[in-house]
């Protein structure tokens, strides 16, 4: 069995560990951790301590720690356990030393050899996290502190959690993510009531610095890494139920042009998507089912599709309206977009328009969709349409061999009668 001992450090060129913990750094042979690391521990490290830096690839990295062999001894000691003086070289290589920035369990590197390692025996030695540090030097309690780590990931989670409405929020950031993106990011959503403090350097006494400054300010403004964010809010707005119509920009101003807010509701609710992971939106038009689902279901990955390229700016400009970041949008015919390979498979699926396509959409959609996975249509009952939607869908539900679940049927003032139709794959 592999077994790693995970040691946190922060940024003090000068760090100071336990007698336990110098004990285990003086009697090992085997140590790894970043460039920056090394660099801080160099000093400590006995003068035949072999080093694997800590890089991407990480398969690399972890093949390395392989060809340690059983308990970390070299190859060529492989199975000689036991064997005369081989006995102490055993007990001093027999574990993988890693140093990690502050709580190796929070985000950490201890964690990602349990995801690599699953039997790996590990021990930890934590140090405060960035985030922890940050709120010490700001005196702010961090018990009700949103986490989202932006190092190396999406926006997902961070777009989440301002939906969500977060009051306090620890951001961990990257050289992608930094503070003037995240603020930019903050700024173009409607998201200005935060204010922001960047802790740079944290730990090392000689170059950390706390800012504490807006959101305006911060997206101006460079700050040396590595560094963390915590944004904190003292009065954040409630988040409404059901946008209005007149809220959203339209396609060439025309009312018709946009599902309607009961209705749209109600589509929501048949989907089911408190339990779903992916949303596909086809025929997004004003993008209004896809936002109000942003807002209402945040956990969600959307992708909206649209043939018309003109409707790419009013789905962009109605998400910044009403704070709805995240939404992956696609122009181009669906039957032919060759975005749906790339996207996550759908386990919820609306079809706002289909341009008299409609069996040949939904049987490109059962080749993508999840099992168990639901489609979602509203049908209007008018006298003037010259095809039936309904009757389409009940034929490629037949000839798919969907499950249909009775509609709801639905009248809004005096316009036609509405039916929202559900299948399932």
């Amino acid at each position: 069995m592999k077994k790693f001992i995970v040691i946190g450090i922060t940024d003090n060129p000068s760090p100071w560990f336990t007698p336990e913990v110098m004990e285990v750094i003086r009697t090992g042979k085997v140590f790894s951790g970043g460039k920056r690391h090394h660099e801080i521990v160099a000093p400590l490290l006995p003068e035949d301590a072999r080093w694997i830096d800590i890089t991407v690839p990480l398969d690399a990295v972890f093949e390395q720690y392989k060809g340690q062999g059983a308990y970390g001894l070299p190859p060529e000691h492989q199975g000689s356990a036991g064997r005369g003086n081989v006995q102490s070289s055993i007990l001093n290589v027999q574990s993988i030393i890693v140093f990690a920035s502050g709580d190796p369990l929070f985000f950490g590197f201890a964690n990602t050899i349990k995801r690599k390692i699953p039997d790996a025996e590990i021990t930890v030695y934590p140090a405060f996290n960035s985030l922890q540090i940050l709120a010490h030097r700001l005196v702010m309690p961090y018990h009700d502190m949103r986490i989202v780590s932006l190092t190396g990931r999406p926006w997902q989670e961070f777009d989440r959690a301002l939906i969500e409405r977060a009051e306090k929020l620890g951001i961990l950031t990257d050289r992608e993510h930094t503070p003037a993106a995240i603020a930019g990011r903050m700024m173009d959503y409607g998201y200005t009531y935060y204010n922001m403090f960047v802790g740079e350097h944290l730990g090392n006494p000689l170059l950390e610095r706390v800012t504490s400054l807006s959101l305006a300010e911060a997206s101006a403004r460079n700050f040396s890494t590595p560094n963390c964010i915590i944004l904190h809010a003292d009065d954040v707005p409630a988040q409404s139920f059901g946008i209005a119509d007149q809220d959203f920009a339209l396609l060439d101003g025309r009312e018709k042009m946009i599902t309607k807010m009961p209705i749209r509701l109600l589509a929501l609710q048949a989907l089911g998507l408190p339990r779903r992971h992916v949303l596909w939106d086809i025929g997004f038009c004003t993008g209004s089912v896809s936002i109000e689902a942003r807002l209402l279901f945040p956990h969600l990955q959307i992708e909206a599709f649209e043939i018309r390229p003109e409707c790419e700016a009013i789905i962009k400009e109605n998400a910044r309206r009403h704070g709805a970041p995240g939404i992956g949008v696609h122009i181009g015919d669906f039957l032919t977009q060759p975005d749906t390979a790339t996207c996550a498979q759908p386990d919820a699926v609306f079809i706002g328009g289909h341009g008299g396509h409609l069996k040949d959409i939904m049987k490109k959609v059962v080749q993508h969709i999840a099992p168990g996975g639901c489609i979602v249509m509203n049908s209007v009952k008018a006298p003037k349409v010259t095809t039936d939607s309904h009757l389409l869908w009940d034929e490629a539900c037949r000839e798919l061999g969907l499950t249909q679940e009775p509609p709801t049927r639905i009248n809004l003032n005096d316009h036609h009668p509405i039916e929202i139709l559900k299948c399932r794959r």
